[in-house]
């Protein structure tokens, strides 16, 4: 059992991960925006906060083993995120990825691809500044989960394949679902095993 701080833990990824978490019996600090999004588990302490104040949000993190962030690239800076980690003392560190940054082919980016998405566009570059910035840190133990193309709602099966940096794909395109998704990540915060890496899920 581990002490966890999990950021954005309202959000589509984070409430699954909230969910995971608490099934296994971890105790879970769930930090967002409205604490009144957060879901009241087993386990679970609600708590307000914004990812943005680094000197409040170190005071929430302090004391945990590990901390999980759920929160958009966009609307979060890495550089305030990882201070607030360093500031309270925590090591492990563990991101919710995107998928733009996965390589189709060797030296070919999902994000490059003609068909991405132009609406995904701007979520995905922050998402490959963040990792890119993640690979120059040497103090803590980050690790980044990238998921498949399609991220979606669905069910927890625990049935998936792991990756590195290569897109994995199935028939019928690529996907892996919340659910799934929290299941490799919560794996991983407990037998750590890609330290200082990427690695993606799918099915």
């Amino acid at each position: 059992m581990a002490q966890v701080a999990l950021i954005g833990a309202s959000g589509n990824a984070g409430s699954r991960l909230l969910a995971e978490l608490s099934d296994r019996s971890h105790q879970v600090t769930a930090i967002a925006r409205n604490r009144d999004n957060i879901e009241l588990l087993p386990g679970v302490t609600a708590r307000q906060g914004d990812a943005g104040d680094r000197e409040g949000l170190a005071a929430l993190l302090k004391g945990h083993d590990a901390v999980i962030s759920a929160l958009p690239f966009r609307t979060s800076d890495v550089k305030t995120l990882v201070g607030a980690l360093r500031d309270a003392g925590v090591s492990r560190y563990l991101v919710v990825g995107g998928a733009g940054s996965l390589e189709v082919a060797p030296g070919e980016k999902l994000i490059d691809q003609p068909d991405f998405p132009e609406a995904y566009q701007p979520e995905a570059r922050a998402g490959g500044e963040f990792l890119d910035f993640l690979r120059g840190v040497a103090d803590l133990e980050w690790t980044f989960l990238s998921p498949s193309a399609e991220f979606v709602a669905g069910r927890r099966t625990g049935a998936f394949r792991l990756g590195n940096d290569q897109l994995l794909t199935h028939e019928g395109g690529s996907s892996i679902s919340f659910e799934d998704y929290a299941v490799a990540m919560v794996d991983e915060l407990e037998s750590p095993a890609h330290v200082r890496q990427r690695f993606t899920v799918g099915y």
